[in-house]
């Protein structure tokens, strides 16, 4: 098992997840995070620290199309282990839907 990143962090990217990860295994993005599924090791922590409840087990049904999400950016955009702000949008973005439409292919800074 492993957990993923989901559409609800794009345009949030809260990284709250990132200090709590102990093998860090978080890749950023322009405007969210991804997990590397075969470096997570299912420790669960970063679950609950995510304020836009963006990351989910792959347990859940429908769960494989965003394994294979997190996998594929994750092998291109740079690892994150330091919490930053969110996006300057973040309160305003949470929850919305059809946040796909917003998705950066774009590396972000990491750190």
């Amino acid at each position: 098992m492993t957990y993923v990143v989901t559409d609800n962090c794009i345009a949030c990217k809260y990284t709250d997840c990132v200090e709590v990860c102990p093998v860090d295994c978080f890749y950023e993005g322009e405007n969210m995070l991804v997990i590397h599924p075969d470096e997570c090791i299912d420790c669960g922590v970063c679950e609950p620290e995510c304020p836009a409840d963006a990351i989910r087990p792959d347990t859940e049904p429908a769960m494989e199309e965003w394994v294979e999400f997190n996998r594929k950016w994750s092998e291109e955009w740079p690892v994150i282990v330091t919490k930053k702000d969110p996006l300057p949008e973040a309160e305003e973005m949470d929850g919305k839907p059809g946040k796909m439409e917003l998705f950066s292919e774009t590396a972000g800074e990491g750190g």
